[in-house]
């Protein structure tokens, strides 16, 4: 299987459902109605259930200066992003006329690739996590206790397969299916999609002077789940790497700041730490690639 080999025949069914209503004004729209919906949503059901909770409790949850940073405000948020995916099920019904599934792709293969792939996903992260060690500051520290984490691991792993889940719902399968349909060339439906999910990661004031590097990872891996999406003709096995990658950053170890609550160990430098982070940058680079391959072995694509 040569990495560079391009078969995305697989993709033309999956946008076949795409091809009835693929005006450009209905994609524009759609992502304006998306973003409405989601807020709506957000506010209607995680607004309600804030109120519903002690004040302590919900100024924890929501307070910017410890976002993410406790356990129930991890699964908070990460629930929160995952409306995002009932925001693109409603407008692909209500602009384009397609029922949600088709957004995912044929059930049955999905399910079959998202296993194959998060098994494939399983042994990469066994084997890398036994290598020599990575650049650092020092030695990691634990973050909470190992019987406290395994209570928490059915709830993380849901919230996350939910987060993952509606990223790739949204960016791989509404935009990149809607451009497909509309587009031929897959240097507009790979790449617009990206660029939007590479500035949904863009955060100067997190990130510092490696804002910029980090969106352009972040657009570096939404191209790479894009050519593995056409190439699979699903989003399953998108979703899976999306979800073992978060699983890495956000339940096995994190930076010791924003987004920490749920991970077992904390690295030696937080995202203040610009030269640590910097330095870092090129393993997750390297991270990424390997599991595209691996996911491409993985479902022989």
């Amino acid at each position: 299987m040569s990495p560079w080999r391009f078969d995305y025949r697989p993709h033309e069914a999956l946008v076949a459902p795409a091809r009835g209503k693929p005006q450009l004004w209905r994609v524009a729209m759609g992502m304006v109605l998306a973003a409405g919906i989601f807020l709506a949503l957000a506010e209607m059901i995680f607004g309600t259930l804030l109120g519903l909770m002690e004040p302590e409790t919900a100024a924890a949850i929501t307070d910017p200066q410890n976002f993410g940073q406790t356990a129930g405000g991890m699964i908070f948020v990460l629930m929160q992003i995952g409306l995002l995916g009932v925001a693109a099920a409603m407008v692909a019904m209500i602009l384009h006329g397609r029922m949600p599934g088709t957004l995912i792709g044929p059930f049955g293969p999905a399910v079959v690739q998202f296993v194959v792939v998060c098994v494939a996903m399983a042994v990469l992260t066994v084997v890398v996590w036994g290598l020599p060690p990575y650049p650092d500051g020092g030695p990691m520290e634990q973050n909470m206790p190992v019987g406290r984490w395994l209570l928490l691991l059915p709830f993380a792993l849901v919230a996350i397969l939910v987060q993952t889940g509606a990223e790739e719902v949204f960016f791989r399968g509404y935009l990149q299916q809607q451009l497909a349909a509309r587009f031929r060339s897959p240097l507009v439906w790979t790449i617009v999609p990206a660029v939007l999910f590479g500035l949904g990661h863009y955060a100067p004031q997190s990130m510092g002077s490696n804002a910029v590097t980090v969106a352009m990872w972040a657009m570096v891996f939404g191209l790479l789940m894009a050519d593995l999406t056409a190439r699979a003709g699903t989003l399953g096995p998108a979703i899976a790497v999306h979800f073992f990658n978060n699983i890495t950053a956000m339940v096995l170890m994190s930076p010791p700041d924003e987004m920490s609550g749920l991970a077992l160990y904390l690295l030696p430098f937080g995202y203040d730490d610009e030269a640590a982070v910097a330095a870092w940058l090129p393993v997750d680079l390297g991270w990424m690639f390997v599991s595209w391959l691996a996911a491409r072995v993985a479902i022989r694509a």
